[in-house]
């Protein structure tokens, strides 16, 4: 009874208190009275303390869980490779492989076993196994006094069974780990092969693996990975094979291996084309396009300019077609702003190349030259501004080095002049197919044309006709001012004109040539008062209306 009372006169208390902080609300709102929070601080610090020791925790188990367990397994199968790779002349040959076999069943069964109670552990042993079995394999030929195999096509099939039981494992686990793994597996197997029939398709076969897994799982890494080590690999063989103790010594034949470099261009891209459609071009996928084409185009080319020189003009220029090929595939498919931009420039390049190959003297710059426009063209197609940009760059710099090597050569100056006001025109045409304040670049076009046609004509025409050529010029320019209703033209004539008169004053005065200085002075007389006509009446004509 007792304990009944207590329980009743406590909760009657409590309602008591309750009824009383309703009336104190009710008051304090009638008063206006808000009612003061008061603030917890402790609590925010205890938060602040707790948060601080989990990411603490998170980070001491991201290191000891994670970090540690691989980086033991590696240091753990490192050893244990190092430690099978000794030659153990007092012991039969098949002795050490058969300790590794040993290993690699250990390996793989305490993988198994810890499959769920230890996932992260049981992925790094598998890896590791897979990684001695296939060195035990390579240990029946390599490393030993003594093969236990009869042959090296034997020893090739072993280690392509053992890439194919690591791609097969791959694909059931999905790991994309354990598919790098595979694939160095089958690259490594194509360089132990050593000879040239069996090299080349490997690489080829290997990298199509590649391609295949990372379009099936979007594996984008293993991908960025067959790339590098893909054209790595065609580099070992091309210097001989030193990792296998070859001394370095460039390769000469066959001039087959160029028209693989062409067929890995080909395979890796299709790993990018063919991404989901609705996959966006990121990162990944410019830089595999990147990386493809710049491991293609300058293994290609090492090796054309080394070894195999008189295949440098239609190396360059195959691989320019295919790649040139591939940036208007990219861009018809998808618009590709990246890729397109990557295959292209490289396609330039090489076609540039091609071009200095096949034509000798100074007739390769006239060719280069006017290639500068067709990349122009095709920039706008591509809607890039960045080729533009580029191309530019490249533009002077042929025309700088034509100035160093054949500065001479009145009549390829001149087609850079040409090439430049046709520049300027078709970037005013076609001005709203680019992202690019197109301006500054037909400007840029413009005053070097203004400077490199002067510069042609006094190097091609003859002493007593230069003035009259260069006034000839400043014709043009106003007749293409009225026909385009453009007054940049105007504005070069002038300067072409004043050019002129400097050059009448300081020369024709000088020259003893009686004939020249009268038909000098009078031809460019006449040119003057006509223009001075010409702004007369456009004033008239401007003020009258």
């Amino acid at each position: 009874m007792g304990l009944l009372f207590n329980n009743l006169d406590l909760e009657e208390i409590l309602n008591y208190l309750k009824r009383l902080e309703n009336r104190i609300a009710v008051i304090e709102e009638r008063l206006g009275i808000k009612p003061e929070i008061v603030p917890e601080p402790e609590k925010d610090e205890l938060k602040i303390a707790r948060a601080k020791i989990e990411q603490e925790e998170k980070l001491e188990f991201q290191i000891g869980q994670f970090l540690f367990a691989k980086a033991g397994i590696i240091v753990l199968s490192i050893g244990i490779a190092i430690f099978l790779s000794f030659p153990y002349n007092t012991l039969p040959a098949y002795v050490p492989s058969l300790f590794g076999y040993v290993i690699v069943s250990i390996l793989f069964l305490l993988s198994y076993l810890w499959r769920k109670l230890f996932s992260l552990i049981s992925s790094y042993l598998l890896g590791a196994g897979l990684t001695l079995l296939y060195f035990a394999t390579l240990r029946f030929y390599f490393f030993t006094p003594k093969q236990i195999v009869s042959g090296l096509a034997l020893e090739l099939l072993l280690l392509i069974i053992v890439t194919g039981i690591t791609f097969f494992i791959s694909v059931k686990r999905k790991s994309r780990y354990i598919a790098l793994l595979g694939a160095a597996f089958g690259y490594a197997a194509a360089i132990a092969s050593g000879e040239t029939a069996v090299i080349f398709p490997m690489i080829a076969a290997v990298s199509a693996a590649v391609v295949f897994l990372k379009l099936r799982y979007e594996w984008d890494n293993l991908l960025i990975f067959g790339i590098l080590i893909a054209y790595l690999a065609h580099f070992e063989w091309f210097i001989n094979n030193p990792i296998l103790g070859n001394s370095i010594r460039l390769q000469t034949s066959p001039p087959s291996n160029l028209i693989f470099i062409l067929l890995y261009v080909v395979i890796f891209a299709f790993g990018t084309l063919l991404r989901k459609e609705n996959s966006k071009e990121a990162f990944h996928a410019a830089l595999g396009s990147a990386l493809n084409a710049a491991g293609a185009y300058g293994l290609l080319f090492l090796i054309s300019m080394t070894a195999m020189r008189k295949y440098v003009g239609t190396a360059n220029f195959a691989i320019s077609i295919l790649f040139l090929t591939l940036a208007i595939v990219f861009w018809v498919r998808e618009k590709s702003k990246y890729s397109t931009f990557f295959y292209s420039i490289f396609g330039y390049l090489a076609l540039s190349a091609a071009i200095v190959a096949q034509f000798g003297g100074s007739e390769y710059f006239l060719f280069l030259c006017w290639q500068s426009l067709l990349v122009l063209i095709t920039a706008i197609w591509f809607r890039s501004k960045y080729i533009v940009v580029a191309n530019f760059g490249i533009y002077l710099s042929i025309f700088i080095a034509f100035l160093i090597v054949k500065g001479t050569s009145g009549g390829i100056g001149l087609s850079f002049g040409i090439v430049a006001l046709l520049s300027a025109r078709i970037l005013n045409w076609k001005k709203s197919r680019l992202d690019l304040q197109t301006e500054y670049m037909r400007n840029a076009y413009l005053i070097t044309a203004l400077f490199v046609i002067p510069y042609a004509l006094y190097h091609a025409m003859p002493h007593d006709l230069i003035s009259l050529s260069w006034v000839g010029a400043a014709l043009v320019y106003y007749t293409l001012s009225l026909l385009l209703k453009n007054k940049k033209y105007r504005w070069m004539a002038l300067s072409t004109l004043t050019l002129t008169i400097v050059y009448v004053f300081v020369i024709g005065i000088t020259s003893p040539d009686i004939i020249y200085k009268i038909v000098s002075f009078v031809g460019l007389g006449i040119a003057l008062l006509t223009v001075s006509v010409f702004y007369t009446r456009k004033k008239v004509k401007t003020g009258s209306e």
